[in-house]
Formats: C-alpha cells, sequence, structure tokens
C-alpha cells in the first residue's frame, strides 16, 4: 500500500486555543503498532475536556480523537492479529503495563501508567495513526467507518456504565441524551428496559429523538420522572445533576456518572443516598467491554445517529458539542 510521507492533522498546540491545520509526516508503526488509515473519527465530550484544560495532563502539542475507524495500512514487527486491509477500531485506552496491582487483578482500565489515545497518544483527527494491536479492535460488519466511530468510546463508555447500573435496572434514567446516550439506549430497549432520558430542560428536539429510539418518558433535568427508577446514569457533565438523579430513584437504586470529568457535585440531605442508594463513576474501559460492546451492539442492530463534518471543521464540530447542538454523535470524515 502506497503511503505518502505527509499527511494532514488538526493539533491542539495548547488548551484554550484553536485547533490549527498542519501537513505533518505520516507516522511509522513500530513494534506490535499497527499504521491505521483513519476513515472516521468521532468528535467526542473528551476531546472538549482536553482542548478546554480541564484534562491536565495532554501531549503537546497533540493529535486528539480517539473513535478511530479505519484499515490497517501498515504492519510494526511482530504485529500477528491484523493484515493490512482490516477494519479497525481504535479506543481510548491505548497501554497499559500489565504489571500494576489494578492490571493484575483484572482492572487494567485503571492502569497506574496507562496511555490514552487521543490524550497521552496522537489520536484520530488525521489521515494516519499507530496503535499498539493489543489494544485495537476489529470493527463489525454492517456499520461504515463513520457510524462505527462513535462505538469506540461514546459505545463503550456508555456500555461500561449500563453494566455498572446492574441487573435489577428495569427502569433505567439517562441523563444527558448524546452520543453515549442514544446508542445504549438502543441497546436498553432492545433488551427490554425502560429508558427514561433527561434533556437540558426545553429542548424539545432532543427529547422527541430519545422517544424516536424508544425510550418511555423524555423530559427536562430538572422534573422527575413518572416512575421512580431503579438506576441512572448521568453522561452530562453536570455535579448539580447527581442529587437529582438520587431524588429519582428508588430504595436500592444506582446512580452511575458516566463521565471522566464533571463539574462540582453540590451538598444534598442523607435522606437522598439512604435506603441503599449508590453513586459510583466509571472509568476508561477494558478489552472486555470493547469486545461485548461490539459483539451487542451488531446483536442488538444499533445504528448510531451521526453528523458528519470534515476534518478541517474540526473546530466547528467541538464547538457545536460545546453548544449542545448535535444530534447523536459528531464524527470527522477523512474522504
Amino acid at each position: 500500500m502506497n503511503i505518502r510521507k505527509l499527511m494532514r492533522a488538526m493539533m491542539l498546540e495548547a488548551p484554550g486555543q484553536p485547533l490549527t491545520p498542519a501537513c505533518i509526516p505520516t507516522p511509522r508503526p513500530g513494534p506490535g503498532q499497527v499504521l491505521v488509515r483513519v476513515h472516521a473519527c468521532g468528535v467526542c465530550r473528551t476531546d472538549l475536556h482536553v482542548a478546554d484544560g480541564e484534562l491536565t495532563r495532554p501531549k503537546l502539542p497533540l493529535i486528539l480523537g480517539h473513535e478511530i475507524a479505519g484499515t490497517v495500512a501498515g504492519l510494526g514487527d511482530g504485529v500477528t492479529q491484523f493484515q493490512i486491509g482490516d477494519r479497525i477500531g481504535v479506543p481510548w485506552l491505548g497501554w497499559t503495563c500489565g504489571e500494576c496491582r489494578f492490571c493484575r487483578r483484572g482492572q487494567e482500565n485503571l492502569c497506574e501508567r496507562a496511555l490514552f489515545t487521543g490524550y497521552t497518544l496522537d489520536g484520530g483527527y488525521a489521515d494516519h495513526t499507530v496503535a499498539d494491536q493489543r489494544y485495537c479492535f476489529r470493527l463489525p460488519d454492517g456499520y461504515d467507518f463513520a457510524e462505527a466511530a462513535p462505538l469506540l468510546c461514546a459505545g463503550l463508555i456508555g456500555y461500561r456504565s449500563y453494566r455498572m447500573a446492574g441487573p435489577n435496572a428495569q427502569r433505567l434514567g439517562i441523563y444527558g441524551f448524546g452520543a453515549a446516550a442514544h446508542i445504549i439506549a438502543q441497546v436498553a430497549v432492545q433488551q427490554g428496559r425502560q429508558v427514561y432520558a433527561f434533556t437540558r430542560p426545553g429542548d424539545t428536539e432532543t427529547q422527541a429523538f430519545a422517544l424516536r429510539l424508544g425510550a418511555v418518558w423524555a423530559g427536562d433535568s430538572t422534573a422527575l420522572p413518572p416512575e421512580p427508577l431503579d438506576a441512572a446514569i448521568i453522561f452530562a457533565p453536570v455535579g448539580a445533576l447527581v442529587p437529582a438523579a438520587l431524588r429519582a430513584t428508588a430504595a436500592g437504586g444506582v446512580v452511575v456518572c458516566g463521565g471522566i470529568h464533571m463539574s462540582d457535585i453540590p451538598g444534598f440531605p442523607y435522606h437522598l443516598l439512604w435506603e441503599e442508594r449508590v453513586i459510583r463513576s466509571v472509568a476508561n474501559l477494558t478489552r472486555q467491554d470493547g469486545e461485548e460492546l461490539l459483539a451487542v451492539t451488531a446483536q442488538a442492530g444499533v445504528r448510531p445517529s451521526v453528523q458528519r463534518f470534515r476534518l478541517e471543521q474540526a473546530n466547528e464540530a467541538l464547538e457545536r458539542l460545546r453548544r449542545g447542538q448535535i444530534t447523536g454523535a459528531a464524527v470527522l470524515t477523512m474522504e
């Protein structure tokens, strides 16, 4: 395969600054790495947190993007899992040490030395990227690259959050009905659960979108649902939603905070937590999460709803995400 020496990329030079278009050398895969020709890359809220400086330890300059869907364009020494031309996905978790206490007990998502795509490793806002073969996934058939891209983080974190909600979550509330929510809501509905969607006050367009995907109720995040919830997942990075979700859950309910960053959680009376309610967070993902999610979405017939932008429109896509003007998921396409 003919690989150009130079590639296009959108670079983050410093937090709080717009991304800068650049023409830079195409990376070469090292031992155990694959070179990926990026066909599409999802635009995730975590990208906003990195770009805005809310996640404070990025590699700089940095190529954002960790929802990468593409094809294998080159192989480093020792690569055995993929061949040239394979459809491949690259997620947020890019490398773990395999040695720390978390890795040894099966919690690689909490690895003390983990590296993350689009944060401490260059990501997919570019024509090509390199990735460790061990942390990549084969993309399921039936999805084009733009549809597959959001599965690599919005889907994965949504799925991990969904599992953390527990097996008794027959009535499931979802606060913040964006990329992750619209994927996992389809899984929940297919599995026979009732989904209650909470949006920004007055966002009737997104509420209607949730109802079209099978939610039994959709309303403002300031409202109580018509029935107490068994569990709630909070995807919006708004700490004030934690006591709101507790207030909406029944005894024994679980509130899962599904984001990597959230504003401060305000104080709340103990009675909202009493009766064995639980608050928990979700961090990163494991490779097992990825394998399970991709199998589940294919089986459930999940169809990500995407708004496509050209690579050069990355700043526009980020700004529209910041303003809540994306229905479903935003995706950069390279062609």
